[in-house]
């Protein structure tokens, strides 16, 4: 029997420089959620399909796949791969146990791999329409039961439960309805598992929901609508926020989508996921969401029709450049102190620059090491004065393979200039590492 993975909860700590900022393990260990997008895991894929996914997202680093219970795309009235659909009569307390044991097996398959699944109990037009397929078919009443439901089903599985679903919370019925679907699922699992919101584009589950007690942590949507999207804002309102909670950015813009949802933008690439990632985790986000325009909807040419110009099949979408290098993110928020993470825009002296070009900071809240991210490859000035030791030690890290140049040592003094290897380039990403050489930290990287 493979091992059970362990539950998580927020970092509580007294005096600890970052309490409730992060997510740890039961026994207090870091957890770094590297989520991906997979809404229509459970409704659209065969096991062996789901299979496939699974383990290709295991084996490049992914710690969370997002997939949604009663799906986006027609998860009511439309049957999953074996011919089940979701609910008997399209209601919420007589979900239907064939389907729901596909659900299982996702789940299940999931944490062989070391998978936790980031759950939504359904698409958000199913409680607020706005836009989407609908129909609204929860109340308070039914939203408890079916919460209830599904936390007794999965008390001792490796679940994130994520209410919303792309959706505001624009009446109090709204409220009501999260509420106690919210209430249902703590009742349910005897609230073993962390509670969070996924919002619509361009808002924060804080906006509305920052102070109820149910939710753990705050996940923002920074969305698909620009090039750039300057995320690192939005985490640092979340960040200054008071009770302390974690915050992510849960739905950056998407590899392979169109930029506006139209072709004529261009796409969004690599290179763009990557930068939302790193701005959102140095603004200080406690982990971060990849996401694919393919993968989300499992677009099939041929089978599927694609929504919003999808053009790649996600089984070749599995291999896209931008999913792979989510690990090395992961990799380097981890080679050092992770739960010591802190931003801190004062690393840079000068302008940190605008638009695509916006350098983003952070450092061990003990001065111990910083990360600096440069979006395109320039010359940069940092401030060591922020950091602590007498000697400092520089790593050039790269984004796109993982692999990190040492620069050697030197005094911890004033302001001192940094040139990514290569000079400048449009095309290059790079993050300084600055360590301070008493702690011996090890190289950065895979």
């Amino acid at each position: 029997m493979p091992k059970k993975l362990p539950r998580l909860r927020v970092l509580r700590q007294e005096d600890h420089p970052c309490s409730g900022r992060y997510l740890v393990t039961e026994t207090g260990k870091p957890f770094f959620y590297l989520g991906d997008t997979a809404w229509e895991l459970f409704h659209r894929l065969t096991r062996e399909e789901t299979e496939l996914y699974l383990k290709d997202r295991a084996a490049k680093g992914f710690t969370v796949i997002q997939a949604v219970a009663l799906a986006e795309l027609d998860g009511l009235g439309t049957p999953n791969a074996y011919g089940h659909i979701s609910l008997h009569r399209n209601d919420p307390t007589q979900p239907n146990e064939e389907y729901f044991r596909h659900v299982d097996f996702a789940v299940n398959k999931a944490e062989e791999l070391g998978l936790y699944i980031g759950m939504l109990p359904t698409w958000g037009d199913k409680v607020n329409r706005k836009w989407g397929g609908g129909p609204e078919i929860f109340t308070p009443e039914n939203a408890r039961i079916y919460g209830e439901f599904l936390g007794r089903r999965y008390r001792d599985k490796p679940i994130i439960w994520i209410l919303g679903g792309d959706r505001p919370v624009d009446t109090e019925t709204h409220l009501a309805i999260w509420r106690a679907m919210a209430e249902g699922l703590r009742q349910g699992d005897g609230g073993t598992h962390l509670i969070t919101y996924h919002p619509n584009g361009g808002n924060h589950s804080s906006h509305w929901l920052h102070r109820e007690e149910w939710l753990d942590f705050n996940m923002l949507q920074s969305g698909h609508h620009a090039r750039p999207i300057p995320n690192y804002e939005m985490i640092e309102k979340d960040y200054r926020l008071q009770p302390v909670k974690p915050c992510m950015d849960a739905e950056p813009n998407y590899e392979d989508h169109p930029i506006n949802w139209d072709p004529k933008n261009g796409w969004f690439n690599d290179h763009d996921v990557r930068r939302a990632a790193y701005w959102a985790l140095l603004a200080g986000a406690h982990g971060h969401t990849y996401g694919c325009h393919d993968i989300w909807q499992m677009y099939e040419p041929g089978k599927r029709q694609p929504i919003a110009y999808a053009r790649t099949s996600w089984k070749e979408a599995l291999h896209l450049p931008g999913a792979s290098q989510m690990q090395y993110a992961k990799a380097l928020m981890l080679s050092r102190p992770m739960l010591l993470r802190i931003p801190d825009q004062s690393l840079i002296a000068g302008d940190a620059g605008k638009g695509l070009e916006h350098v983003r900071a952070a450092r061990g809240a003990d001065g111990s090491y910083a990360f600096i991210y440069l979006p395109v490859a320039k010359t940069v000035k940092v401030n060591l004065d922020v950091l602590s030791g007498k000697s400092i030690r520089a790593w050039w890290f790269n984004p796109r393979n993982g692999q990190a140049q040492p620069l050697g040592e030197f005094v911890r003094r004033g302001e001192r200039e940094f040139t990514p290897p290569g000079g400048e380039s449009r095309e290059e990403d790079w993050v300084l590492v600055l360590d301070e050489v008493g702690k011996r930290y090890r190289k950065p990287g895979i």
